[in-house]
């Protein structure tokens, strides 16, 4: 669910790197390995694995180097070095992804005069699903949720600040979990102010969550455990083209 060029510790790097970055200043002064990586076990927290094709550094590179659509400002002379890769090695990180945390495989590229490595995800994205969907015109109304005990979830959500809610709502299945907050404008209210809030409330489950998946019923969409990540805001952006 983020760009599959990891971002970089911007603090860390010298002024000149941002602007050739923008720039796409690429130099390659190494060798690429040409063979195709054995394929990779991606491991979520939740210990469940999948095995995926890796892409070769030739192509993972072609990802990082791509031109930019857009180019904030010109690249004087003095203002922009050319971004000079001399070393290539396999990596892992950490990525969010819409069934949460998983461990990925990485193109670690070292530029000559920068602290750390630019690094890129090395999973084939024609091994990526899409992000999920919302409903047409839904609304993520539960942003995330929190598991307090195995059949009480804490539920973070968005409403007004002129409702008043009146308790959560659940819907299971043996693969989901559907959740929902009662939320109704305040009828004694005629004017208010179109500001949105954030509070918590508890819901309780029938069985334990285990491993199902908990859905968000106004969007349809999946809900990331204690993440600010909203799947909702994916409609017009696909990391896959990244």
């Amino acid at each position: 669910m983020r760009n599959l060029t990891l971002e970089s510790d911007w603090g860390r790097m010298p002024r000149w790197v941002g602007r050739s970055v923008i720039n796409s200043a690429w130099k390659l002064e190494t060798e690429l390995p040409a063979e195709v990586p054995a394929p990779a076990k991606l491991r979520w927290a939740d210990k469940s694995t999948l095995n995926v094709p890796v892409l070769t550094a030739t192509a993972a590179y072609a990802g990082l180097s791509k031109p930019k659509s857009f180019v904030d400002e010109e690249c004087p002379a003095k203002g922009c070095r050319p971004l000079r890769v001399v070393a290539v090695a396999r990596g892992e990180a950490t990525m969010p992804s819409s069934r949460g945390d998983v461990r990925v495989p990485t193109w670690d590229f070292t530029v000559k005069g920068v602290p750390e490595p630019f690094r890129r995800v090395a999973v084939d994205p024609e091994a990526m699903g899409g992000p999920p969907r919302p409903l047409d015109r839904g609304i993520q109304e539960v942003s995330t949720y929190e598991v307090r005990a195995p059949t009480q979830l804490q539920l973070s959500y968005t409403h007004g600040i002129c409702d008043t809610t009146y308790g959560s709502r659940v819907h299971e299945t043996p693969e989901a979990v559907v959740v929902g907050v009662d939320v109704r404008l305040n009828d004694n209210v005629e004017v208010c102010n179109d500001i949105g809030k954030t509070d918590r409330i508890g819901v309780t489950l029938r069985e334990p969550l285990g491993r199902r998946v908990v859905l968000d019923s106004s969007s349809g969409v999946p809900l990331l455990p204690r993440s600010d990540i909203r799947l909702v805001e994916f409609q017009n952006y696909d990391p896959r083209r990244s």
